[in-house]
């Protein structure tokens, strides 16, 4: 039978390389992502709203509830 570990060598062996690859297959799909272009960023602005900060809201219902 193993020993006790060698079977705690290997989980974290395998631990490692698994993280390992994970990090460099998520690190090679988001290199190949463009930004938005100009285009997108003002559709997305235009069905969102733009980034201007709102006014404060100066009457309003109150958020605590009544119990």
């Amino acid at each position: 039978m193993v020993s006790r570990q060698v079977l705690i060598a290997l989980l974290l062996a395998v631990a490692a390389a698994s993280s390992a690859a994970t990090v460099l297959i998520v690190n090679y799909r988001n290199t190949g992502i463009p930004a938005l272009t100009e285009e997108q960023r003002a559709v997305r602005e235009k069905f969102f709203g733009s980034e201007k900060e709102l006014p404060p809201i100066t009457e309003g219902q109150e958020m605590r509830p009544r119990w």
